[in-house]
Formats: C-alpha cells, structure tokens, sequence
C-alpha cells in the first residue's frame, strides 16, 4: 500500500492518494488535479474511485474534473442533496486492492460529514488509519458554526458523538489523516504537528480533555469569521464547478492594454510584497502579496469581474493563477508583462502610500493628537493585545465599513505583520483616503520593541 499527501497551501488543504496493488482512490481532491493523475501514472495504477469527506466551504472540490479523466466513481454522505456523485451509508465498505475502506457517518462540522476508516488487509482487518476529513484535527476538532447560531448547539452535540463514539473507538493505535492542517479557517487552532493517532488526540488534543457539557458549550461560544466566498464554494461542491480541463491562461499584457482592460472594470490584484506596494502602485489597485491569495482573495475579489495580476516576477504566474482557481476564480485575463518596471517607463499614471515601522508610529503618538489607529487583525486577536487607543476593524469587512473611519485624520494601519494591513490600506486608497500610512513589522514588531499593549 502507498498513501501520498497533496497540500494545497494558504488554504491548507489534505488532499490523499492511496494505492493498493494497481487501483488507487483519491479522498478530497483539489480543482488542479493533474498531480493525482501524475502519480497513478507513475505508480502504474488506475483510480478507481473518489471519497468526499464532506461538502467543502474553503475550496473548489476536484471530484467531476478528476472523474472525468479517468472514470472513477466519486462517492459522498447521504445527508446532503449533491446534484452529482452516489450516496453512502454508515459502515458501508470498500475494496481496492488489498486495502478496504469503511464509511463511517460523523456528523457536527455538516450533517453529511463522513471519516472513512482503511484497514491494509496485507497486515490485519483492523482499520490502521481513519480520514477524519474536517471532524477531527491534530490538536482541534472541527467548526460547528456554518448553520447558523441557532443549529450550533446540535452540531456540537453530534460532533462530539461522531467523535467520543465512532471515532476514538478505532483504537489508540489508528493514525489520524484529517483535511486540513494549522493555518485553515476550518478550524480553531490546529497544530503545526502533522502527524498524530488518536490515541494521541484522546491524551493531548484540549477539546477531548473536557466534559460532554463543556465541549458543547465551548464550540457554541466559539467565534470564527466566514469569508463571503464560502457561499460560492458551497454552490460549486454541491452542484458542481465549471469544468476547464485545464488551468486558467492570462495573457501577457502591454501597458496600453493592461489600462484599457482596467478602464473597462476588470480588478487589478497586484501581488507584490507590502513595502514595493506602498512605495508605487496602480490607481484602485488591491494588494494581495503573493503568498497570501488563498487567504484574503475571498474576502476581496468579485466573482463577476475579471481579473488582472501585477506579479514581483513572471514566474509567480503560475502559482497565482493555481491559488485562484482553487477558490473558483477562473476569469484572469491578464497579467502585466514585465510588471511595474513596464508602465512606469511608459510614464502611466502611479500612486503611493505611507510606510512607516512601529517605532515611528511610537513617535507619531505622543506628537499627533488626531491620529487614528486602524487594527484590521480578527477580533479575537485584537482582543488579546492591542496598541492603547487602537480601533478594530477586521480586513474582511473594511470594505463595507470605510463610512465610519475618518477621512480628515491620519491613519495608520496595523495588522499581526503588515500583510493584512497593506490589503486594507488599499482598500482605503482605493475609497478616497488619503492620509494612510501602512505600519511594517505590525504588532509583532511593537511587541518586540517592548511597546505599551492593552488588553
């Protein structure tokens, strides 16, 4: 048997594929499949059949797209009208190879979650390990918060019971692959440990150390942000994406032409690291860096208007475009070729913005009564330890909330490290403020200069 694990980063997504003498299945498998066919290439075998752990919110499911090269079944829980795939029940097993996989029903993160537990017939019957999909995580278990407050308290209920009941019972010695690792909004505080069993998770995971009362109402009170695309991948994973067979291709766009699509209304992301953005950008540009599309692009970009991409080097086209897709946002038209260098000697139109490090802004503080300080971190984190005086806004619904911030005051922004902040300094300049400054470092800068925090 071989098992290989698919990241997909930012949104820190599992994706898995197992293999048993010349059949395969795949469980959870991202939009870019390529890399699942690549490997049952490699390993001489055909994929068979395609396991969902649940109707994914984070991300564009790959299952049509995957089936469609190589007519594998996809198979889901039954508690869910999908408009594709077939049906499973609690207990039902599977065979592929010398391996058998069982469904196991564990409701709590959505009715229709299921873990599917898999037994190496070559060594035991026992299952030796357990997908957990986003049930269980190394260190956290998962949401319970998509339906809505008042459907809280039953999933809370039932992922505790899909848990203490159906997962644990495997054995101590079953190892844990869930569908997610640290830094995915599906969960609260996953561990940056990958590996783990559940005997491990029954021992050292916080959330299995309480009562059945106490878990119930610590997941109730728990408070997670949802970005808006969240209702996009949810109509995709239910009814299915549209199909390109292939990645998205922007094209290289001279300056004129990168203007022209901009003055038709398409949305320029403009992928460069905070520091280069502040200092010259495009008018109404977002700054997204790089590394951070999979996390912010959703709570920024439209569904229904193209995009374009300013990129630090051509050769990141393919890593953005990867990132996006992965969220469903398939209309990029373009990019611009040679990037900024480009324009600017075309003598087009640039603006900026301030860059200041904390210790400035220290400054700035004790000499400049009417100073704002925008915090765009989640509230939890605001919550934590702030700068005295600080306003918090979180990023994801600055947007909507620009008419309560004033434009005759300075304003500076401040987030965990400053990538955040420059999103939402865009998004001010873009709004008409004028008199921002982005703060470098963030708060783990001001921490580290020993700086007053209030809590």
């Amino acid at each position: 048997m071989i098992i290989k694990k698919v990241k997909s980063e930012g949104i820190s997504h599992n994706s898995y594929f197992i293999g048993s003498q010349n059949e395969a299945i795949i469980i959870d498998p991202r939009r870019d499949c390529q890399i699942f066919l690549d490997w049952a290439q490699k390993e001489e075998m055909i994929i068979k059949a395609i396991f969902e752990t649940h109707r994914n919110e984070d991300f564009v499911i790959g299952s049509i797209e995957l089936a469609q090269h190589t007519g594998a079944k996809i198979y889901h829980g039954s508690k869910l009208d999908f408009k594709y795939g077939q049906p499973i029940t609690d207990n039902q097993e599977f065979n592929f190879g010398k391996i058998k996989l069982i469904a196991i029903e564990t409701p709590g993160h959505t009715d229709e979650s299921m873990s599917y537990a898999l037994a190496d017939l070559e060594l035991s019957p026992k299952p030796i390990m357990v997908f957990t999909g986003d049930t269980l995580f190394v260190g956290d278990v998962g949401r319970i918060d998509l339906y809505g407050p008042q459907e809280a308290p039953r999933l809370a209920e039932a992922l505790y019971t899909s848990i203490f009941n159906k997962l644990l019972p495997l054995g101590d010695n079953v190892l844990i692959f869930p569908a997610h690792g640290a830094g995915s909004v599906c969960g609260g505080d996953i561990s940056q440990r990958e590996d783990s069993t559940l005997g491990i998770e029954r021992a050292f995971n916080p959330n299995l150390q309480k009562t059945k009362v106490e878990f119930i109402e610590d997941k109730i009170n728990e408070h997670h942000t949802r970005p808006p695309y969240f209702l996009k991948m949810e109509k995709y994973n239910i009814e299915g994406p549209p199909i390109l067979d292939k990645l998205p291709s922007p094209s290289p766009l001279l300056p004129k032409e990168f203007l022209q699509q901009m003055q038709k209304g398409a949305i320029v992301i403009d992928t460069r690291q905070p520091p280069a953005f502040g200092g010259a950008h495009l008018k109404n540009s977002y700054n997204i860096w790089l590394e951070r599309i999979p996390s912010y692009a959703g709570w920024t970009l439209s569904y229904e208007k193209p995009i374009l991409l300013i990129l630090e080097d051509k050769h990141f086209l393919n890593k953005a475009v990867r990132y996006l897709y992965r969220l469903g946002y398939d209309n990029l038209i373009g990019y611009l070729a040679g990037g900024l260098e480009v324009w600017y000697k075309h003598s087009l139109p640039l603006e900026h913005f301030g860059l200041i490090s904390v210790h400035e802004l220290k400054n700035w503080m004790e000499k400049e009564d009417e100073l704002f300080i925008l915090d765009v971190r989640e509230g939890a984190k605001w919550k934590h330890g702030h700068i005295p005086g600080s306003i918090n806004i979180f990023s994801g619904y600055l947007e909507n909330k620009v008419d309560e911030l004033p434009k005759n005051r300075p304003i500076s922004v401040i987030c965990n490290i400053g990538n955040r902040s420059s999103l939402a300094t865009s998004i001010l300049h873009r709004s008409g403020f004028t008199n921002i400054h982005n703060v470098l470092g963030g708060m783990i800068a001001w921490e580290n200069a020993g700086y007053d925090i209030e809590k």
